[in-house]
């Protein structure tokens, strides 16, 4: 169930369920979340086109295959597709997979608004909110100014959890 949309309707966000006709638009988005990293490499734009789009298909099928009970969203405004948001229901919280957007649309507030809701759905079920994220990632602030702490590293990445009350 995705959560409800309450911040999120200030921005016209909506969901719907991914399908595989998505699969391009998912594959532009997760190119979009490398580019800066990968320019750092100075690889031929060709080069960088093959290797996003191979790390893409195995995002793809590790996620599918890591994930069984996960929802799969493409998030929605003014009926075209401008990010993901991918979640999976446990017993104790409500595990945020993946969420991106267009870039475009990053840093306008509808991250925060869509994590607003979210919380707030876990408020309402009484579940924490939990995600891995890298160390490094730019979201990890707003995480943190969200309530999110750190509860594990793992390396590269750091997993954090916001409980259902704070």
């Amino acid at each position: 169930m995705p959560p409800p949309i309450g911040a999120a309707a200030a921005f016209g966000i909506s969901y719907r369920a991914e399908t595989e006709e998505d699969r391009p638009f998912l594959a532009a988005l997760y190119a979009s979340t490398r580019a800066e990293e990968l320019a750092a490499f100075g690889w031929p734009p060709d080069m960088q086109c093959a290797f996003l789009a191979q790390q893409h298909e195995a995002q793809h099928r590790h996620y599918r295959g890591a994930y069984a009970a996960a929802e799969w969203l493409i998030l929605l405004q003014e009926g075209g597709a401008v990010g993901r948001l991918y979640l999976e229901p446990r017993e104790a919280a409500l595990h945020l997979i993946d969420i991106s957007l267009v870039p475009d649309r990053r840093g306008t507030g509808i991250g925060g608004a869509i994590l607003a809701d979210l919380i707030e759905q876990g408020r309402t079920l009484g579940k924490a909110i939990s995600l891995q994220v890298e160390k490094t990632n730019r979201a990890r602030r707003l995480y943190e100014r969200l309530g999110f702490r750190t509860t594990a590293d793992n390396g590269l990445y750091d997993w954090m959890e916001r409980p259902a009350e704070v």
